[in-house]
């Protein structure tokens, strides 16, 4: 009956990232390549309420609430109207015919703040619906089927780093050997340096969206009669390496100076991939003592940038301020450092004879 309670609750998060040292590696058009980057709290949340198909429910009704939007589809596949992305992956994971699913999906990281929101969203989602059938996709699986759907489903420019990101959380060195074959190697640091970091490190949203395949498309037109071997794709396979090195030494100094060199090397792939805005960002972090700076993701109009304070905790909160009062629409983004990756889990389900909670968590595979 309409009333009656789900029988099953499953949640799932996943984290963004951000700082992608080597981004642009990462594609089909370079084919191998190195990235380095930092998975951070907001989380994408997804949580799905399972109910038997009774005749009287959709099979799948959506809540995206971050637009605001409730719908409902009738069958799954084929068109993707409303969230190409969420619509996609319900085809490529498929539903059970025998149950309808009420869909809720947010994350307070803005949408098209080029922090692999997106990525996030897809691995979160492919996570829960993945407990709806028996077997667990490992974290690797996650993140490849999440690229597929982007890359095969909807026809978009697309990485591989963003989904590993979410999947895996933590910081991570990935190699690309033959895209889009990828081996990741997790930077585990004392707790020291990793508190330093998440202390020093700011994200500010532009308060602009973007399109990041369509700045893809911008970037291919002009390296890819070059091939892998293009000259300005060198210093971003070496700018991962040089972050590396610096947070296992804990040198915040050298980490700064390879997020510099790495937004440099990304204004010259393309004039548009550090935008005036971006650069409004960076003359004030820099009159603030920053030690570095990095756009975020596919850069471009919009998205967002990762700074790199110096010591002073005060300091970095006035040029915050700062950015906020002299470039109107700037947001400043809390972010906090995600040591996991996607986290699926069974929450609570109401009784609907008694009224008591029925626990189902389990420990997730993941």
């Amino acid at each position: 009956m309409a009333g009656s309670p789900p029988l099953r609750v499953i949640c799932s998060a996943a984290p963004i990232r951000i700082s992608d040292f080597g981004g642009w590696t990462d594609t089909w058009f370079a084919k191998y390549g190195r990235v380095l980057n930092i998975a951070v709290y907001p989380y994408a949340e997804v949580q799905i309420r399972v109910f038997a198909r009774d005749g009287e429910r959709a099979p799948v009704s959506i809540y995206a609430e971050n637009y605001g939007e409730r719908y409902t589809l009738e069958s799954v596949g084929g068109t993707y109207d409303r969230h190409p992305l969420l619509e996609a992956a319900l085809e490529y994971m498929g539903v059970p015919q025998n149950i309808a699913l009420e869909i809720s999906l947010f994350s307070e990281a803005p949408v098209g703040c080029s922090t692999g929101t997106s990525a996030a969203v897809s691995v979160a989602l492919i996570g829960a619906l993945d407990w709806l059938s028996p077997g667990r996709l490992t974290p690797h699986e996650v993140a490849k089927s999440a690229h597929r759907i982007e890359t095969e489903l909807l026809k978009q420019q697309c990485g591989v780093q963003d989904q590993l990101a979410s999947a895996y959380g933590g910081i991570n060195f990935v190699e690309i050997l033959d895209y889009p074959h990828a081996i990741l190697s997790p930077i585990l640091l004392p707790n020291s340096i990793h508190w330093e970091l998440e202390r020093r490190l700011s994200l500010v949203f532009l308060g602009q969206s973007h399109s990041s395949s369509k700045v893809h498309e911008k970037v291919i037109a002009e390296l890819e009669a070059a091939g892998p071997e293009a000259e300005k794709l060198q210093p971003l396979r070496e700018t991962p390496v040089r972050a590396r090195d610096a947070l296992y030494a804990g040198d915040f100094r050298a980490l700064g100076r390879a997020m510099i060199e790495n937004t440099d090397a990304q204004a010259r792939l393309h004039s548009d991939l550090v935008s005036l805005a971006h650069q409004a960002v960076i003359d004030i972090a820099k009159d603030f003592g920053a030690v570095g700076w990095k756009v975020n993701g596919a850069g471009g109009d919009g998205g967002s940038v990762t700074l790199l304070s110096g010591l002073e905790s005060a300091r970095k909160r006035e040029m915050l301020h700062a950015v906020q009062k002299e470039i109107p629409g700037t947001q400043n983004i809390p972010i906090y450092l995600s040591r996991f990756g996607l986290r699926v889990w069974e929450a609570p389900v109401p009784d609907a004879d008694c009224g008591e909670s029925r626990v189902q968590c389990r420990e997730p595979s993941l």
